[in-house]
């Protein structure tokens, strides 16, 4: 019954993000003050609604409810409270349901702590972050339910992977996950910039708390995550440039130019469009993570998912997000200009330094792990061409597909 309250939660949370997403931005547009009002207490039962799915979650891993398909492929009864607890995000389904119930505690955040913004404003960040968590619980619902239930129920489960029977499980995803969905804020401010038409230095100075501590939560994740590498498999050079690694440094070091981007913006009115075009690559770059993970693209001790419907889908999401922020900054960007000027030789020129070496340092990793997604589509294909009674590599759909 617990697992059915879940998934009923979820659907009363797309509803709700459904009119998060729609009726504050309309308001905005049309300067209706009853539906801009509708953004925070949206918020705030959207973020209610998602953690009590996960909470029921919780309770089938903690209760042992092995009825359900995703506990019995990633608990055992065996396994201490602590690991059957952190085995809620060890798979797909419920590493999705955590991103989706942090964007949503980031978004509840965001309504609670906004009051001192302008109305139009707030219910347009509002809305936007209210759009991302639609896209994450349909996907959830149709292609990633982590509480499908499996008749007959197994008498026991198959047990949590074992490298992930780690005190680094408990805490690592979450504050990567954390950092990830941190960067949301980021996008959503700089959306509803340039939505309202206004990308002056205020909006920047709004955005740049909600950034700080998106991009500390995700050092602290790679910092736990490097150590746990270090002592689980030892230390090799290549192991830092794991494709799925990498997933998570470049939106860290786009988020890290973001920053100093935003310093300058606030306090000198100058990179106006360069600092919003941060802020859509570090989101942007965190959803390409997670297409990496889940599509089966890349051959990594990280992937756990390789089902090319859900990376088809992930891929259509990610596609949507990024070419609709990038038409929307084609449109704004001639109007808004390059703001303030500086001197050569100035603190802001050295902050545009190194706004360009950690972008392309960031660039430089993302055309490197393009090139290893080519070359394991096309090792896949002339293995399957060698070897066709042989295993087919879970790479094989994208191979006809993307490469």
């Amino acid at each position: 019954m617990i697992p059915e309250i879940g998934v009923f939660a979820l659907v009363l949370a797309l509803l709700v993000a459904i009119v998060q997403a729609t009726l504050p931005l309309a308001g905005a547009t049309w300067g209706i003050a009853s539906w801009m009002r509708l953004a925070r207490p949206a918020a705030v039962l959207q973020c209610a609604l998602a953690w009590l799915a996960f909470a029921c979650l919780a309770d089938a891993f903690l209760a042992d409810d092995f009825s359900v398909r995703y506990v019995a492929s990633n608990s055992h009864s065996q396994l201490p409270a602590i690991y059957r607890f952190a085995a809620v995000w060890g798979g797909h389904e419920g590493s999705m349901l955590l991103w989706e119930c942090l964007l949503a505690g980031w978004t509840m955040a965001v309504a609670l702590r906004s009051r001192q913004l302008p109305a139009a404003y707030a219910a347009r960040v509002i809305a936007v972050m209210g759009w991302i968590s639609v896209g994450l619980i349909v996907f959830l619902l149709l292609l990633s339910n982590p509480f499908e239930r499996m008749l007959p129920a197994p008498p026991e489960g198959a047990d949590l992977n074992p490298l992930l029977q780690d005190p680094g499980m408990v805490l690592h995803p979450p504050l990567l996950y954390m950092g990830y969905v941190g960067f949301s804020v980021a996008f959503a401010f700089g959306i509803a910039a340039l939505l309202s038409g206004e990308l002056n230095a205020v909006w920047a100075r709004w955005s740049r708390p909600w950034t700080l501590a998106a991009w500390g939560f995700l050092t602290l994740g790679i910092l736990l995550g490097s150590a746990w590498a270090y002592y689980v498999l030892g230390w090799g050079g290549w192991w830092f440039w794991d494709p799925v690694e990498n997933a998570s440094f470049m939106p860290w070091l786009v988020g890290t130019a973001l920053i100093h981007s935003l310093i300058v913006t606030g306090q000198r009115g100058a990179f106006r469009s360069w600092t919003v075009l941060l802020a859509i690559a570090a989101f942007s770059l965190s959803l390409m993570g997670t297409f990496l993970v889940r599509s089966g693209v890349l051959t990594s001790v990280h992937a756990f998912a390789v089902d090319p419907g859900r990376g088809l889908y992930i891929l259509c999401f990610m596609a949507f997000v990024v070419g609709t922020s990038l038409l929307l900054f084609a449109w704004r960007a001639p109007t808004v200009g390059l703001g303030g000027v500086f001197a050569l030789l100035s603190r802001e020129t050295l902050l545009l330094v190194n706004n360009v070496l950690f972008s392309a340092a960031a660039l430089a990793v993302l055309i490197g792990r393009s090139i290893r997604c080519c070359s394991t589509c096309s090792a896949a294909t002339r293995s399957r061409s060698a070897r066709p009674t042989s295993r087919r590599c879970s790479s094989r759909s994208w191979c006809r597909r993307w490469c």
